[in-house]
């Protein structure tokens, strides 16, 4: 079984020191930090993941890895949507919104003829996987 925490704080570490660039799984996929605040602890979350560019907007995806249950920091950012990320060398704040039917059905298809591990995650569920707009806000 992966220690999730200690392949994050590695993929974390590595981001940073190479301005948003990582090996391994990521490998040449855009990437992106997102900072949240834990809805049931309050304490500061980081979570890597890929995103889809939309524009300003930074799209991320709550597939879990194909998890009957979305991740938690999906629940952080609906508890608390205004939250930050670090792409590349940058950090960003932005507002969370969830999309929804036709112009979340068409983000997902898109990220899954990119990555097809998307398409595959969806397969895994029987939910919808929420796709969720980061949209960077003025200081």
């Amino acid at each position: 079984m992966v220690d999730r925490a200690a392949f994050n704080q590695r993929t974390i570490a590595e981001f940073r020191q190479n301005d948003g660039k990582v090996g391994g799984p990521f490998e040449g996929a855009p990437l992106l930090l997102l900072h949240t605040v834990g809805a049931r602890s309050g304490q500061p979350r980081v979570n890597p993941m890929m995103y889809l560019p939309d524009g300003e907007r930074y799209l991320v995806f709550a597939s879990k890895a194909g998890s009957d249950r979305n991740p938690d920091w999906y629940w952080n950012l609906r508890a608390t949507p205004d939250a930050r990320i670090e792409v590349g060398d940058r950090t960003l704040d932005v507002r969370a919104v969830e999309l929804e039917g036709p112009e979340r059905d068409e983000v997902f298809r898109v990220q899954a003829s990119r990555y097809p591990g998307f398409g595959r995650y969806q397969q895994m569920t029987d939910r919808i996987i929420p796709v969720v707009a980061l949209v960077p806000v003025e200081g």
